[in-house]
This record gives structure tokens, sequence and C-alpha cells, in this order.
């Protein structure tokens, strides 16, 4: 039980980071996506290596493939949703974001080999019909950012779930190390070919605390992981939605519409219900 509790005030201090860092990002929009993942990972990239030296680990990792594999989901899950924060309010790219809990009950279920019950795939249901309401389909090029808002989604449950697994080989500081490094590398050349702005002294210092807000949301959520199952820490994640909110209408008097409203309300139900599910089964059990 105390793994737990240390499990949920870690992904509950991860969220309330995750919101700045998504206020930071919005706070940008002269600067390409490039630049600021660019950013966003270079810091952690820093941090990572200095913990790994600090501890005398060999930065080559474990499982490699596995490592990789999460870089990759990771990078595309973070492009996805600093365009979508670029393009739609604040409010909406976080709750569109947060579906990602349910992508990893399904990636979970086919390459985790975890079960998947009835009551999960209602809640699945009913995150996908919060969805509709957020993204408001018009069948036009302006739902485009909405819909790659929510492929951000698919590819942070990717990553998550690859984490979940990756606990069992590799520690934390190697996971986000090959993840920072991977990002970091990755962005050099797209911003040479011309996707770079020159930041003015207070986007320089933006960046700064985006560095700063990502690297510390990831560690605190990669470590969360490790001390309880993505299931039971799912439901917590939601106060990044409260917390965006809250920001974008403070930063940006970004007033939620009914729908999105809405949309959160069933994301959050649905997350409940899933959470309270596992939480019955694991009662069960035992």
């Amino acid at each position: 039980m105390e793994r737990r509790k240390i499990g949920i005030l870690l992904i509950l201090l991860s969220s309330l980071f995750f919101a700045l860092m998504a206020a930071t990002v919005k706070s940008l929009n002269n600067i390409p996506v490039a630049e600021k993942i660019f950013f966003r990972n270079l810091l952690g990239l820093i941090v990572a290596t200095y913990i790994i030296l600090k501890k005398g680990k060999k930065v080559s990792g474990n499982n490699k493939k596995l490592l990789f594999l999460r870089s990759i989901f990771g990078l595309l899950g973070v492009a996805c949703y600093f365009f979508a924060l670029s393009k739609i309010p604040l409010a909406d790219a976080v709750i569109l974001n947060k579906l990602s809990p349910f992508f990893v009950i399904i990636l979970s279920s086919i390459f985790l080999k975890e079960r998947f019950n009835k009551i999960q795939m209602l809640s699945l249901a009913i995150a996908l019909i919060g969805a509709a309401f957020v993204i408001k389909p018009q069948f036009s090029y302006t739902i485009i950012p909405a819909f790659i808002g929510l492929l951000s989604a698919f590819f942070a449950g990717a990553a998550y779930t690859t984490i979940r697994h990756l606990r069992h080989t590799d520690s934390p500081e190697i996971i986000v190390f090959y993840f920072t490094l991977f990002s970091t590398l990755t962005m050099i050349p797209v911003m040479s070919s011309g996707y770079f702005v020159l930041p003015t002294l207070t986007e320089i210092i933006r960046l700064i605390l985006l560095g700063i807000f990502a690297t510390t949301a990831q560690f605190l959520m990669t470590n969360a992981y490790r001390f309880a199952p993505a299931g039971e820490l799912s439901i917590y994640t939601y106060m990044n939605i409260v917390f965006s909110m809250i920001l974008g209408i403070v930063i940006w008097f970004e007033i939620p519409d009914i729908l999105s409203l809405m949309g959160a309300l069933l994301i959050i139900t649905a997350g409940a219900i899933n959470y309270f599910s596992n939480k019955r089964g694991n009662v069960l059990q035992n």
C-alpha cells in the first residue's frame, strides 16, 4: 500500500508539471515545433546523463530494442501534442492527450497479455464518445489539429506501455536518457533544414522553463510507474485536465465550451470506471 501511495503522489506531481509544460509550449507560438522538442529534451538529456554517471552505471542500457521503440513512440507523441497545442485551446489538447491510458489498456492487452474485461471495454467506448465531443467533427481541414491531438494520445499510450515493460530491465534514468538523446539528436537535422527561429530573451527563458518542467514531469512519471501498475495510476493523471483548464482560463481566457466540458467529464468518468474496475479485480484476486 505504501508503494502505491508514493506512485499516486508522483503521478499527481507529474500531471502538474506536464500542465505547466503544455502552457509553456502554447506560449511559444513563434518557435517551430522541432525547436521546442529540442529544448524540451536537452535539459533532460543532461540531467539523465549526470545521474547515470554519478551512479556509475553504463549508458548502454539492457533492452536496447524496447528503449529505442519507446524513444520513437515518445518523440511522435510529443511532436503531435506540441502541434495540437499550437492550434487548439490548451484544455482541448490536454483532454485529447489524456486518452493515452485507454490506448495503454488496448496495447497492454495485445503486447503485455494483460487482461481486458468488459468494463474496460465500456470505459473505452465512453472515452471515445468524450473525444468526439472535444473534437467536434466537421469534416473540414479545421479538424486536423484535433485528430493530431488524438494521435498524440495513441503514441503516448504506446510509450507508457513500453515503459511498463522496461521497468523489469532498465532504470528510470536509462529510459529517460535514451528518449531525450534520441529526440535531441533527431531534431538537430530538422532545425538545420530551416525549422529554427532565433529566440528572444523572453523566449529563451520560456524554452529553459519548458525543459525544466518537462524533465521534472518525465522523471516523476517514469518513477511513478515503478511503484504501481499503470491501470491503478491512470485515474490520477486526469488532474492534468483540471490544471490545464485553470491555466488556460487564467493566461489566455480560454473558457471551455459546453461540448469540451462534456467530453472532459465523459473521459474522466471512463477513467474512473476503468480505475475502480481494476481495483475490484485486484480485491477479487486477493
